[in-house]
């Protein structure tokens, strides 16, 4: 009779066991989740302040005229934006980085894929090593002491461009690329690719190797050719590598301003500014930070809006896929 009376009392205890179990299990849980939460609060407040905060007070001061210097603010509503549809250099400078976008993603986007894919394409290891290097040693060098390089490659008389012009018996050629309007904005743009190539290169070739290699050997074996491999098996497989480089590079295309400060300053005679050096002599030189923010604002929605228009491509593309 107490063994009948003894199961009961012991299952009974197991049963109070696995509650207390789990609710011991729940309460940490709890706090993992709460502790979890905590970092999620921190890691928001700290985005809001220096991210989310700047781009709301950049609008507020958009709509104002501010002196750096005594502080007065007056707010001017619209008046901002009305002066910079009527500023004939703001359409120069917004026409140059169009520019710069258009040439960036020809050359840092579609030729960085291509000549990833020749250099994953060669059989010895070591070559794609070295050709890896070699591309990527400019993107190593700082953007200031590049642009400094390139100022005096182009210098007409001692420059190592016109002096290799003579060399090669090309001395008609020779030209003052930096000092004329027609040519200032496109030097600084060939300068800009030649520092940038090598890194998307090196994206595109870190893609590539993601790339199953099956899928190549089947290819070869069903006799297709390397422009064809290219066309229906790397470039579909790297579609997301793509359209993440044609949104960095657009954006960063809008928002430059170390080259063509230190090449040109934004000259001759306004030929190469962009927004970002305008918003330079603008906010800083003129002492018109309300102006200077209106064309901060234009820098943002262009960038915005190129990357959620890649976005909304990127996933219909991959929902009709």
């Amino acid at each position: 009779m107490a063994s009948v009376t003894a199961t009961p009392t012991r299952n009974g205890a197991a049963l109070r066991g696995a509650v207390s179990n789990r609710r011991r299990w729940l309460r940490r849980g709890l706090l993992q989740q709460l502790a979890a939460l905590r970092w999620g609060i921190v890691a928001l407040i700290i985005v809001g302040w220096f991210v989310y905060y700047p781009i709301v007070d950049n609008l507020f001061v958009s709509t104002t005229t501010q002196d750096i210097f005594t502080g007065e603010v007056d707010y001017v509503g619209l008046d901002n934006y009305r002066r910079l549809l009527d500023d004939p250099v703001v359409w120069r400078a917004l026409t140059n980085n169009g520019l710069y976008a258009v040439l960036s993603v020809v050359f840092q986007v579609f030729a960085a894929f291509v000549l990833a894919a020749i250099i994953e394409g060669l059989r010895s290891r070591a070559w794609r090593n070295f050709w890896r290097a070699v591309y990527f040693i400019p993107s190593a060098i700082s953007t200031t002491v590049t642009g400094l390089l390139f100022y005096f490659i182009y210098q007409p008389d001692i420059g190592l461009l016109d002096a290799l012009l003579h060399l090669l018996g090309l001395q008609n050629l020779s030209y003052t690329w930096l000092g004329d309007e027609r040519t200032a904005i496109y030097a600084i743009i060939a300068m800009s690719q030649w520092q940038g190539f090598g890194y998307s290169t090196l994206l595109f070739t870190i893609a590539i190797q993601k790339i199953p290699r099956e899928l190549y050997d089947a290819a070869t074996v069903d006799g297709a050719g390397p422009l064809r491999q290219l066309f229906c098996i790397t470039f579909p497989l790297t579609r997301e590598m793509t359209g993440m480089m044609i949104i960095v590079t657009i954006a960063g295309a809008f928002q430059v301003f170390n080259e063509v400060m230190v090449m040109t300053g934004g000259g001759p005679n306004n030929s190469s500014q962009v927004l970002g050096t305008w918003l330079y002599e603008q906010g800083f030189n003129q002492n018109d930070m309300g102006y200077a923010a209106a064309i901060g604002v234009v820098i943002f929605l262009a960038t915005l809006t190129t990357g959620l228009l890649q976005l909304w491509y990127t996933k219909r593309r991959r929902v009709e896929a």
